[in-house]
């Protein structure tokens, strides 16, 4: 989706660290919302030998990743769940079933081409202020990310006229509630 006018379109991407650790993030294009997924190691991941063919361990794997983007994304109305544009990881592979559960509309980048979701891009690199590289994201809970996303959501930005994105989702929601256009 190219048109940054439209509100409810989101892009996605994972933020890896130390031992197969992962954080979802959710970042809407027009308002910069950010929302962020907890995708804990599952029992047994550190320690464990894998079942062939069984679930990832590492708490990114297809259906963790799924019900993660399922449980945060339909926290919203559905005037600001349109689409979710990803990069072509195989944690998106049950992207129909996403669709069905959620009613996002599901895009692919190309692959290797990580500014198709330039907003995403954009956003982790803050995050990495407070998710170092080379550490373990697993050590965060929801609540340390609720913090982060809360700490993100309150900069106000530049391209929203020094709004702050959760200032800009309000108008959204207002303004969709109301029925009237959004103005910057």
């Amino acid at each position: 989706m190219d048109d940054r006018a439209v509100p409810g379109h989101w892009e996605g991407n994972l933020i890896l660290g130390l031992g197969s650790s992962a954080t979802g993030t959710l970042v809407e294009r027009t308002t910069r919302f950010t929302m962020l997924l907890h995708l804990p190691c599952m029992p047994g991941h550190r320690y464990g030998v894998r079942a062939k063919n069984g679930p990832a361990l590492a708490g990114h794997g297809v259906e963790a990743v799924r019900d993660a983007i399922t449980l945060t994304i339909t926290t919203l109305p559905e005037a600001v769940r349109q689409s979710l544009t990803w990069d072509q990881g195989a944690e998106m592979t049950e992207h129909l079933r996403l669709r069905i559960d959620t009613g996002l509309q599901v895009y692919f980048c190309d692959q290797h081409s990580p500014w198709r979701r330039g907003t995403n891009e954009n956003t982790n690199e803050p995050l990495r202020q407070y998710f170092l590289n080379g550490t373990d994201l697993a050590a965060h809970s929801v609540g340390d990310l609720a913090a982060v996303a809360t700490a993100l959501n309150a900069r106000p930005r530049k391209t929203l006229g020094w709004k702050t994105p959760a200032e800009a989702l309000d108008t959204v929601l207002r303004s969709a509630q109301t029925g009237v256009a959004m103005t910057s």
